[in-house]
């Protein structure tokens, strides 16, 4: 059964605008932390300030580019998912060491990296999904709806012949012209009155 494309459009914004905002909590969260992380080992603000950002760059940078090999119905490339993987442990690693030592404050600081994490896997497998099940779906055929088409090259050169010799074969090329955009040959089409006209005179 495949399902209301609207129906997926519309599923797949709510999904798109729920990991944004997640996006932006854990972006927010992990630059506090990772700020404060590298202030604690002796960076100075500035490499405080960048250090964060880097790390959420790479996120960022290969986030896209696995979003964009699922979009054409692959998973991405190893470097991509390395740096997903890498970029998320550390902003992962800098939430939990700068949190308070019992369990509840490791999970508490570790809780947004963890559910941007599993949402971006989840709208990853829904464009996955969605992708494999339009290249299932047998091709429309193509319909003229009234419309002429264009002619081809055989067509053009037989109507340029027939144009210039002239004469009285208005109605000949008439029917050839017919047969061949009917796709039909034009010998085929002017056997009938040939045979036609043979069976008169025998009668």
């Amino acid at each position: 059964m495949v399902p209301n494309s609207l129906t997926v459009r519309r599923i797949q914004r709510t999904t798109i605008a729920c990991v944004a905002l997640l996006a932006v909590i854990a972006a927010v969260v992990s630059f506090r932390h990772m700020h404060e992380l590298c202030l604690r080992h002796g960076e100075d603000h500035l490499a405080a300030v960048l250090i964060p950002l880097a790390v959420d760059g790479i996120i960022v940078v290969a986030s896209m580019s696995i979003l964009l090999a699922n979009r054409y119905g692959s998973r991405g490339g190893a470097l991509a998912w390395t740096l997903l993987v890498v970029g998320s442990l550390a902003s992962l690693g800098a939430n939990v060491a700068v949190a308070e030592p019992g369990l509840i404050g490791r999970v508490i600081a570790a809780w947004p990296s963890i559910a941007l994490i599993g949402s971006y896997e989840l709208l990853m497998s829904q464009i996955r999904r969605v992708s494999w099940n339009t290249e299932r779906q047998p091709p429309e055929p193509q319909q003229d709806g009234g419309r002429s088409r264009k002619m081809s090259v055989p067509e053009k050169a037989w109507w340029s012949c027939i144009g210039r010799r002239g004469g009285g074969r208005g109605r000949t090329a008439d029917r050839t012209g017919r047969s061949l955009r009917d796709g039909r040959s034009p010998n085929a089409s002017s056997a009938a009155p040939a045979g036609a006209a043979g069976s008169n005179e025998q009668a």
